[in-house]
């Protein structure tokens, strides 16, 4: 991955959608304790009010406040003239987005094509694919091999409706479960998608926890009151951080062989997760 000109580092954990069409959400999303605000142009938009939604992209990246979350646009897909008109509309934003998605990504070129649009010799946006389609998972390990490519985002509703599904989690476990496998064999993060049951904050916390477990660096968000459930989730707690202390304690004081804490065994794969948490926490 091409990181050594992008705007920002590696976006965080939580990320908050937005319709572009939707200039009263812009302020709650922007001070919101997201870490990524995405203006979207794709599904949330009619195809009638897409030009206007692409008119304000300008608005929504230099709207005040500028500090807060990281501010990024999920275009339309780059087979699609919309989605092309996006790229053209982002090159020539006065203030760059930092993270681009792309929708309905489906081969490496995908990723290639918007480079090409938005990259420039001062910034890199990170440029995450959608994966949402069953042709997604069947290309996926072409897919992470994008040079360019940040990170992975799961397109649970579209995938859905592609192969006639439940949305439910066990319906979607293998899907889930092989983007984040293919993630992580190419040392990307990938992000979930979110929970559109806007009042069960419950069952997000449920699916949240779940999509932690099978390896998620993090979930999307569709609305506001979802955000710092989700934030409590992603974030590692006070017990998980000494536990990690407590494994590198261990791993120093056994010369990095197998040892024990707390009367469990540990050793080099354990190390290796609590190296990964305590860096994440030192990163914060």
């Amino acid at each position: 991955m091409n990181t050594a000109a992008c705007a920002t580092p590696r976006p965080g954990r939580v990320w908050i959608i937005t319709p572009a069409i939707r200039h009263e959400r812009f302020a709650a999303a922007l001070t919101s304790t997201a870490d990524v605000a995405m203006a979207d142009l794709e599904d949330s938009v009619a195809p009638a009010d897409k030009p206007a939604a692409r008119d304000s992209v300008p608005r929504f990246l230099g709207q005040q406040p500028t500090a807060g979350p990281v501010r990024g646009v999920r275009i339309n897909a780059t087979t699609t003239r919309d989605g092309l008109a996006d790229l053209l509309a982002l090159a020539a934003c006065p203030r760059r987005a930092d993270v681009v998605l792309i929708p309905k990504v489906e081969a490496a070129r995908d990723i290639e094509i918007a480079a090409a649009a938005l990259d420039t010799a001062t910034h890199t946006p990170h440029l995450w694919a959608l994966i949402e389609t069953p042709r997604a998972l069947a290309n996926l390990a072409s897919i992470v091999a994008a040079p360019r490519l940040g990170g992975v985002v799961f397109g649970s509703a579209d995938y859905a409706a592609t192969v006639g599904c439940g949305l439910d989690w066990d319906a979607l476990l293998h899907a889930r479960a092989t983007v984040v496998t293919a993630a992580a064999a190419a040392g990307l993060p990938a992000v979930d998608a979110p929970a559109f049951d806007l009042h069960d904050l419950d069952g997000l916390r449920r699916e949240a926890q779940a999509a932690k477990k099978l390896g998620f660096y993090g979930k999307g968000a569709v609305h506001p009151g979802h955000v710092e459930i989700l934030r409590r989730v992603f974030t590692p707690t006070d017990a998980q951080i000494a536990h990690a202390r407590a494994v590198l304690a261990a791993e120093a004081a056994s010369g990095g062989g197998i040892t024990s804490v707390d009367g469990h065994m540990v050793g080099p794969p354990f190390f290796a997760a609590a190296h990964a948490l305590l860096a994440e926490v030192d990163r914060r």
